[in-house]
């Protein structure tokens, strides 16, 4: 693609939005990544607030217990986190929190799919695609002739104990209930040994206390060293297109967006003059821009009728969760900043935090248009796509009233058929993706 760049695009306006920015190098710790994630998914109801890094919680214990290595007590924090990102919808979160269900889904076998290419969390996958097998008197050792580890057997027993609290009441007078319930399952759905382990630990306190505390974040930071992690360019760029995925794959309709957007806005970036390293990073802030959408459920997204006020106003919380989600890591904050203002407004008149034109720099001005370029292209449940004239439209019609920048909006028209050409390009593979993840053997749940 041509990268001339517009008059209006150079302007002293632009150049001092741009020039405030001072980019450095990313140290990115993937345990707060995750941490981060986990948080977001869990926060799509107060049924299931910190359900995955409490699993995380109790897995540790019991692998410390058990005397597994530092590394294994490392991973089986992280994939307690993540045990659950298979599960695209609130009924299913709320379906697998009962202890009683035997029917889980395949929400484990698409949490397999989605991390098994991803080479730093590789490892988690098999742990994760059979945390919800049972025992079954030694049987559950393997699966399809294939071995089940040690780890997916303590994330089940973590993860069905986690079932049983019920968080509205004080923790320590469930203790007997809870341990009865598991004891009664020893052999058939949970390891005999790790039963036992468990039921040590329940005899102390603090194992509860801990378990609801607020400060679930910290003990597990403290008991996993897990600052020697770090990810470079290629692999944070890697991990946001998973978190990405995690994102939009809950729904048909949302299934292409951020990837749609992230090539959007990266190809709008290099057009108005941004450096190969700050198209690289506007390309992840476009992955991560509507994280906070994980705190809306699927059954919001997909609703073919009339939004109420409050599910409207659930969906406009999205880009504040997004913002404080990723302002706990320090090195993400100018690419925290392009992505979580793009529903801010040159008028102050947008959300979540009303800054004005002023305030927003050219990276949010351009995920503002890439965001609206791509969603009016996209069939909604609402509507279809929209045509080239019509999405023209829509965006010149938002400048008006100062919703996007026109000169943005300018530099979009004039490279209009490049630019698409780009997203739909993004979006046909992320949709090749998602058939191999959610479909991988034709049909749900297949292998």
């Amino acid at each position: 693609m041509k990268r001339d760049i517009d008059e209006d695009i150079c302007d002293r306006r632009f150049y001092s939005a741009r020039n405030a920015i001072m980019i450095k190098e990313l140290q990115i710790c993937l345990f707060d990544l995750i941490m981060c994630l986990s948080g977001a998914m869990d926060l799509v109801s107060e049924a299931v607030v910190n359900h995955q890094k409490r699993v995380s919680y109790i897995a540790l214990r019991i692998a410390s217990e058990l005397g597994l290595s530092i590394e294994e007590q490392n991973s089986l924090i992280l994939a307690g986190a993540i045990h659950d990102c298979g599960i695209f919808s609130l009924q299913e979160k709320l379906d697998v929190l009962r202890f009683e269900n035997k029917i889980l889904g395949n929400h484990a076998e698409i949490g397999f799919q989605l991390l098994k290419n991803f080479i730093p969390l590789k490892k988690l996958s098999l742990p994760i695609r059979y945390h919800h097998l049972p025992w079954q008197e030694g049987r559950g050792c393997e699966f399809g002739g294939e071995s089940v580890p040690l780890e997916s057997h303590i994330l089940h027993l973590a993860d069905r104990v986690d079932s049983l609290v019920d968080k509205s009441r004080e923790v320590l007078g469930q203790i007997q209930g809870i341990r009865q319930k598991i004891h009664q399952q020893r052999g058939s759905l949970f390891v005999p040994r790790l039963v036992e382990v468990f039921e040590d630990l329940a005899c102390k306190e603090y194992f509860w206390l801990d378990l609801s505390s607020p400060y679930l974040d910290s003990i597990l930071l403290r008991r996993g060293p897990m600052h020697t992690i770090e990810l470079d360019w290629s692999g944070l760029m890697d991990l946001t297109n998973l978190f990405c995925q995690i994102i939009d794959f809950r729904s048909p309709f949302t299934v292409t967006h951020s990837s749609g957007v992230a090539a959007s806005a990266e190809a709008l970036s290099k057009l108005a003059g941004f450096s190969e390293r700050e198209s690289r990073m506007m390309r992840i802030a476009g992955f991560l821009h509507d994280l906070g959408k994980l705190v809306v459920s699927s059954e919001i997204l997909e609703k073919r009728t009339k939004l109420s006020i409050d599910e409207c106003n659930i969906i406009r919380s999205h880009s504040f969760y997004t913002y404080r989600i990723l302002d706990n890591i320090a090195d993400l904050d100018i690419i925290n900043a392009w992505g979580s203002f793009h529903h801010e407004r040159l008028d102050g008149q947008g959300y979540p935090f009303h800054y004005q034109e002023q305030d927003l720099p050219l990276g949010s001005r351009i995920m503002a248009v890439a965001d609206v370029f791509t969603a009016v292209n996209e069939d909604r449940p609402y509507r279809s796509g929209m045509m080239k004239e019509e999405v023209l439209s829509v965006l010149w019609e938002m400048t008006k009233n100062f919703g996007l920048d026109s000169a943005v909006v300018s530099l979009l028209e004039r490279y209009y058929d490049d630019i698409n050409h780009i997203r739909i390009k993004a979006q046909e593979a992320t949709h090749q993706e998602y058939r191999q993840i959610v479909y991988p053997s034709g049909r749900i749940g297949g292998r």
